[in-house]
């Protein structure tokens, strides 16, 4: 079961359930593959909005091999989600969301302003 804290998702692929993780070794790996030069660079990139099919198919990989699932490119480019393309976009969008996002910690939030009476 995926656990968000780590910045882990869950996804159907090809009828499955698999967790997807992008550890900092695979956000290396997407780096070296996207041609990006740092983590700001990487997350530039993907706030652009204009991610190519191979790009999708580089963070999938990557967020799968990051959760220990031993799958190169190829065979993950041969692997089906439900809603097709829509599918994969939607995969790789949470998993960016998961790693990339901002949202605090319940715990980190400040407690409110004291009231005068």
């Amino acid at each position: 079961m995926a656990n968000a804290r780590r910045g882990e998702i869950e996804a159907e692929i090809d009828g499955r359930k698999f967790t997807l993780c992008l550890t900092l070794g695979a956000l290396a790996e997407l780096e070296s593959g996207l041609g990006a030069d740092d983590l700001v660079s990487l997350a530039a990139r993907f706030e652009a909005n204009r991610l190519s099919a191979r790009d999708i198919l580089r963070i999938i990989a990557c967020g799968l091999r990051g959760a220990g699932h031993a799958l190169s490119d190829e065979e993950v480019s041969r692997m089906k989600v439900r809603g097709g393309l829509a599918g994969y976009v939607q995969i790789a969008a949470n998993l960016l969301a998961a790693t990339f996002g901002d949202e605090p910690e319940p715990h980190a939030a400040n407690p409110p302003a004291p009231q005068d009476a």
